[in-house]
C-alpha cells in the first residue's frame, strides 16, 4: 500500500464557541469580567496577606502562593480565549500553542501541589498542634513551595516536549478554548502510543498523587475531630479546613471530570464548559472562598477598609 502524503501542521486554528457567532460578544464580556475579578481578587488577597501581620502564618503563606499561581494560570488561558471570541476564531502558531500548553500544565500542576501541601498543613495544625510551629517552620514551608514549583516545571517540560514531538497533520482546527492535550491528540497522525504513555505516566505523578495526599491528610483530620468531645470544638476545628476543602472540591472535581473519565460519550461542547470552570471560574472564586469562610481574612479586610477610610478623611 502506498504511503499517504500528509501536510505537517505548523499552526492551529482555535474555533471554540465560534459556531454560535451571536454568543461572541456576550461571552467575551462575561469572561473579561471574570478575568478582571480573578486579577483583582487574587492580587488583593496577596496584598492583604503581606500587609496584615496576623496573616503571616504558614497557611496564609501557602494561600498567597495559590493566589499568585491562579493569576498566572488564568492569564495563560483567558487572553487567548478572549481573542478567539473577539475575532470569531484565532490562528496560533505551533510554538505559541506549545508555550501555552507548557504554561497551563506548569501552573495547573503547581496548583495541585499547593492544595496538597495545604492539606498537609491542616493535618499538622489539627493532629499535631503542639508541634505545628516546629514542623511548619519558615524554612520548611519555603522548601515545600519551591519543591512544588520545581516539580510543576519538570512535569510540564516533559509533557510539553513529549506532546509536541507528535505528528500533527491534516485538520488543524482545535474546537477548544486553548491548546490542551485532549483536542491536540485528536489531530495527531501516525503512531503516538509511546508519547501518550509518557504523558499519562507524568500526569499520574501530579493529580492522583496530590489527591492521595489530600485524602490521607483529611482521613487523619476526621479521626482527630471525632475524638473531640464537645460539638462546638469539633465544629470549630473542622471549620478551619472548610475553605480548603471547598477549593479542593472545585478544582479537582472539574479536572477529574475532564481528564480522568472515559472518552466514550464525550462531547466537545461539554468539555469546553468544564474547561471554563477550571480555567476561569475556579481561580476567580478562590479569594471569595477564603474571604467568606475565614474569620482572620474577614477581620483583615475590615481593618484594611477602616484604614483606607481613615486616611481618606480630611
Amino acid at each position: 500500500m502506498a504511503a499517504r502524503n500528509y501536510t505537517p501542521v505548523t499552526e492551529f486554528f482555535l474555533i471554540a464557541f465560534t459556531e454560535h457567532p451571536e454568543w461572541g460578544l456576550p461571552l467575551f464580556l462575561v469572561f473579561l469580567s471574570l478575568y478582571l475579578a480573578t486579577l483583582l481578587g487574587n492580587a488583593g488577597m496577596i496584598i492583604l496577606i503581606r500587609k496584615d501581620r496576623r496573616l503571616h502564618t504558614p497557611m496564609y503563606f501557602l494561600l498567597s502562593h495559590l493566589s499568585l499561581v491562579d493569576i498566572c494560570y488564568s492569564s495563560a488561558i483567558v487572553p487567548q480565549m478572549l481573542a478567539v471570541l473577539w475575532e470569531h476564531g484565532a490562528v496560533i502558531s505551533r510554538a505559541r500553542c506549545a508555550a501555552q500548553f507548557f504554561l497551563f500544565t506548569f501552573f495547573a500542576s503547581i496548583d495541585c501541589y499547593l492544595l496538597a501541601i495545604m492539606a498537609y498543613d491542616r493535618y499538622v495544625a489539627v493532629c499535631q498542634p503542639l508541634l505545628y510551629v516546629t514542623i511548619m517552620t519558615e524554612k520548611a514551608r519555603l522548601g515545600l513551595v519551591v519543591g512544588a514549583y520545581g516539580a510543576g516545571f519538570s512535569s510540564a517540560f516533559v509533557r510539553t516536549v513529549t506532546a509536541f514531538t507528535l505528528s500533527f497533520c491534516g485538520n488543524n482546527e482545535i474546537n477548544f478554548i486553548f491548546c490542551d492535550l485532549p483536542p491536540l491528540l485528536k489531530l495527531t497522525c501516525g503512531d503516538s502510543f509511546t508519547q501518550e504513555v509518557v504523558i499519562i505516566v507524568f500526569a499520574v505523578f501530579v493529580m492522583p498523587a496530590c489527591i492521595l495526599v489530600i485524602l490521607v491528610s483529611y482521613l487523619f483530620i476526621v479521626v482527630a475531630v471525632t475524638q473531640i468531645r464537645s460539638a462546638g470544638g469539633r465544629a470549630k476545628t473542622f471549620s478551619t479546613c472548610a475553605s480548603h476543602l471547598t477549593a479542593v472540591a472545585l478544582f479537582f472535581g472539574t479536572l477529574i471530570f475532564m481528564y480522568l473519565r472515559d472518552n466514550s460519550g464525550r462531547s466537545s461542547e461539554g468539555d469546553r464548559v468544564v474547561s471554563v470552570l477550571y480555567t476561569v471560574v475556579t481561580p476567580m472564586l478562590n479569594p471569595l472562598i477564603y474571604s467568606l469562610r475565614n474569620k482572620e481574612v474577614k477581620q483583615a479586610v475590615v481593618k484594611s477598609l477602616s484604614r483606607s477610610r481613615a486616611s481618606g478623611r480630611p
